[in-house]
């Protein structure tokens, strides 16, 4: 009986081992920054506050496949500050068993968004939601939500904030894809009125010919 008992046990552990497929994830910070790109993708929208800070490059031979956001839900009469991240997820030839993803400098407030996934191809424009700015005695909230296109044509939207309107798209990687990103960020105001996240650039790859 034992004996029948542990073949059984074994079994279900090996059918679990096929079910489902390990994912590994990591962070590649600035450690790919001198890969090389074709152009940055920029829309004219973004808000004034804080400065450009780092970039953040996938791998050689990885493009954005995917993204999460970090997102302050609304705050009732207290300081909203809405989008504060963007973090692209990147993948080399449509595997998604080894990622690394980039995200620049984020905002302190909020949660991580569960990613979302092109179902095949990689990122390839953007479009982001902005609240303008509110006047001296207004709370800015910049950068609400980000859209994002697939190169196999489905957009994909940020679970984000709703203050605002969305701009223009930005122009199309049209070689490759989304490779790297850059935050425009505005730094922690110590109970002043913050805005976070108020602009992002996206750097576009070309693919390696074959």
């Amino acid at each position: 009986m034992a004996s029948l008992l542990s073949i059984t046990v074994l079994l279900v552990v090996a059918s679990c081992g096929f079910c489902e497929e390990k994912v590994f994830l990591e962070r590649a910070g600035k450690a790919f920054n001198s890969r090389q790109y074709r152009s940055v993708l920029t829309v004219n929208n973004g808000e004034k506050f804080g400065e450009w800070t780092w970039p953040e490059m996938c791998p050689d031979n990885f493009f954005a496949v995917g993204f999460s956001v970090r997102v302050e839900s609304n705050q009732y009469g207290g300081d909203d500050t809405a989008l504060n991240g963007i973090r692209l997820i990147c993948s080399q030839d449509e595997s998604r068993s080894f990622l690394y993803y980039v995200e620049s400098h984020t905002g302190h407030f909020g949660e991580w968004s569960h990613p979302q996934y092109c179902p095949s191809g990689v990122l390839t424009s953007f479009q982001i939601r902005v609240e303008p700015h509110q006047g001296i005695l207004g709370d800015d909230t910049t950068v609400n939500n980000i859209k994002f296109r697939c190169s196999s044509n489905p957009t994909l939207e940020a679970p984000g904030m709703t203050w605002g309107e969305y701009g223009f798209w930005s122009e199309d990687c049209t070689n490759g894809g989304i490779c790297g990103i850059e935050t425009k960020m505005e730094e922690y105001q110590w109970a002043l009125d913050d805005s976070s996240l108020n602009d992002v650039r996206f750097f576009c790859c070309d693919k390696s010919q074959q």
